[in-house]
């Protein structure tokens, strides 16, 4: 019967998936026909008026909707596993926050002096920034027994982050502060082509990597004790999951910016539907329930309101903060 829920539950997320993607590259201020797009696909016309359209802008923002909302979910899955508690989230834990504020600081610094950011550069610094508030996590994570109060923490953390990256916005020169308020907002629609080959290369490698440690973690859920009485070198064990979740979450955020709730939502979602919380059907659901999740966020962000555009993490938390707030509820519940 659970086999069969999570057959029906990888059907669904693919066909899902296809249609949201199809949805997004025929809707938007140039609106088009679907044998329009089928034959644009297909013959891969540049050139033409619609071509463009398809190639130069809603392809990459389609990939980049896609593998970085998985990213952003598998990463919310990993440090749920690690904390052993389901509200555990790059975006509420102020990783994002982290990662966002250095990321700003580099781009400052590259926007005074006339320098361009490569890709590689972006997700350095955010890698440096999600690191240096997970280790401050991990610090309050020694002194407080209660996750509640840990997520608290994470939440301040979060704040202070942001607060000072609001400073940096406010006072950069004002030819910069669009690109950083826009950024700082979350969106998908800055990626470039050389963006996507970078973050397809990034997120996979890690996804991959995530899946690989499916067995040991399987064993960490059962309990540290019995992870390590079955041979899991749980320090080296926590030093890649930790690892894995925050390039997966520095990433997102050095291209998309920070982006809310994605984390929490999704792999909660996945769960309940599956009825299982087995790594081996985690991670690549996770995946596939973050690239649906943030595609359906970003058809609506791009056309609900048009031509006004809305913040992708603007969309993602009015559907993500009512599925937290539902298992809270639930989970106070039992």
């Amino acid at each position: 019967m659970k086999n069969n829920r999570i057959k029906a539950c990888y059907a669904l997320l693919g066909a899902l998936l296809l249609i949201l993607i199809f949805m997004n590259i025929l809707t938007g201020s140039s609106s088009m026909t679907i044998g329009d797009a089928l034959r644009i696909l297909f013959s891969h016309d540049t050139v033409s008026k619609y071509g463009k359209i398809i190639w130069d802008i809603r392809m990459p923002r389609i990939l980049a909707a896609a593998l970085l909302g998985g990213a952003l979910s598998v990463s919310g899955f990993l440090l749920q596993t690690f904390f052993a508690n389901p509200i555990a989230g790059p975006y509420i834990l102020g990783i994002s926050s982290g990662a966002k504020l250095v990321v700003a600081c580099t781009m400052v610094f590259a926007l005074t002096h006339g320098m361009m950011v490569p890709s590689l550069v972006m997700i350095i610094a955010a890698f440096a920034g999600s690191i240096a508030v997970t280790g401050v996590i991990l610090l309050i994570s020694d002194k407080v027994r209660s996750m509640s109060v840990l997520i608290v923490c994470g939440v301040m953390v979060g704040y202070i982050c942001s607060a000072v990256t609001e400073f940096l916005v406010t006072f950069a020169d004002d030819s910069n502060i669009v690109n950083l308020h826009n950024w700082s907002m979350g969106s998908f629609s800055a990626v470039s082509w050389d963006n996507i080959r970078v973050v397809t290369v990034v997120v996979l490698i890690s996804v991959i990597s995530a899946f690989m440690l499916s067995k040991p973690m399987s064993a960490f859920q059962m309990g540290e004790q019995y992870a390590r009485s079955v041979g899991v070198d749980i320090k080296a064990f926590r030093i890649g999951l930790i690892t894995l979740s925050s390039v997966l979450s520095a990433t997102v955020t050095a291209f998309a910016g920070p982006i809310s709730f994605v984390g929490i939502a999704v792999p909660h979602i996945i769960r309940s539907v599956t009825t299982t919380s087995k790594p081996i059907v985690m991670v690549p659901q996770c995946f596939l329930g973050g690239a649906v999740f943030c595609l359906f966020c970003d058809l609506l962000a791009r056309n609900l309101f048009a031509p006004t555009e809305i913040s992708i993490s603007t969309m993602t938390a009015v559907f993500g903060a009512p599925v937290v707030i539902m298992m809270l509820i639930r989970r106070k519940a039992r």
